[in-house]
């Protein structure tokens, strides 16, 4: 007599919380996005809206990519979502100033 429980186990293990990375990485996005859309608005910088958040997005996948393959980072993704979005921001320059 078969089990369905015991097929069915790996399958549930990982569910069970260490495979989050599609929530993690929406996330990401949206904590980027914003940050992108503030830095616009409060004058951070002046590359644009829709640049800036694109930077944020970029600088935060980037930091998140590293921190999947190499274990670096901080303990929350949200922090690092912000940390790396305001490096991205400071680090990508995009208006030539005189």
């Amino acid at each position: 007599m078969c089990s369905c429980a015991a097929v069915l186990s790996p399958l549930v293990r990982s569910f069970e919380g260490e495979n989050l990375m599609f929530p993690t990485m929406i996330g990401t996005v949206v904590i980027a996005g914003i940050l992108g859309y503030l830095s616009e608005k409060y004058n951070f910088t002046h590359n644009g809206i829709l640049q800036s958040i694109i930077i944020c997005i970029g600088g935060a996948f980037l930091f998140y990519f590293v921190r999947l393959m190499f274990g670096f980072g901080f303990s929350s993704a949200g922090l690092n979502a912000i940390v790396s979005s305001i490096g991205a921001l400071i680090i990508v320059p995009t208006r030539w100033r005189k």
